[in-house]
């Protein structure tokens, strides 16, 4: 692997940060909040130990990021690449979230195409695994034209196996999100 998968990416109106242990309590600010894990496959994580757990897997990633507002900057949520593989020139997006006064404002798709414009450069696949009932996401990566290719057992770093969905997202198909 020539680049990396922890750059620190901006646009006009946000940040992707490189996480770092100092981060743990803005993030679970955030993620205190029960309705944000509604919808993800492990609706416990607002749960300080649960959440120390997730943390401890974006950490050990080595792919995360803290999304900041550049205006206010506000830290709006986590999100990350990882398992990169260089046989199959792919990588993941995920593990994303957002504290909910930033839903409904078109934030995710900007982060989305943020990574995916950069990670294009070097890769000629981006995957995403999502939860079976995660709706809220199937769809925002739908409109970001995702595939839905496959229906996976997954567990999540140092969580139980869940049924996910696997969408993909090619290099020559990338929507460009204005």
């Amino acid at each position: 692997m020539n680049f990396s998968i922890q750059p620190f990416l901006e646009n006009e109106k946000y940040q992707l940060i490189p996480l770092q242990q100092g981060d743990f309590e803005l993030l679970y600010h955030l993620a205190s909040n029960p309705k944000v894990w509604e919808q993800h496959p492990n609706k416990d994580r607002y749960k300080r130990e649960v959440f120390e757990n997730f943390f401890k897997g974006a950490m050990e990633s080595k792919g995360a990021f803290k999304i900041v507002e550049k205006s206010s900057g506000d830290v709006l949520g986590s999100t990350r690449f990882y398992d990169f593989d260089e046989s199959r020139n792919s990588i993941f997006i995920g593990y994303t979230f957002y504290g909910t006064n930033s839903w409904g404002k078109g934030i995710n798709p900007q982060i989305k195409k943020l990574m995916m414009d950069y990670i294009f450069e070097f890769v000629d696949t981006v995957y995403f695994h999502i939860g079976k009932e995660n709706f809220r996401s199937q769809i925002a990566l739908e409109r970001l034209g995702g595939q839905k290719i496959a229906e996976e057992e997954i567990a999540y770093f140092g969580e139980p196996t869940i049924t996910n969905f696997m969408y993909e997202i090619k290099k020559e198909n990338h929507f460009n999100v204005n």
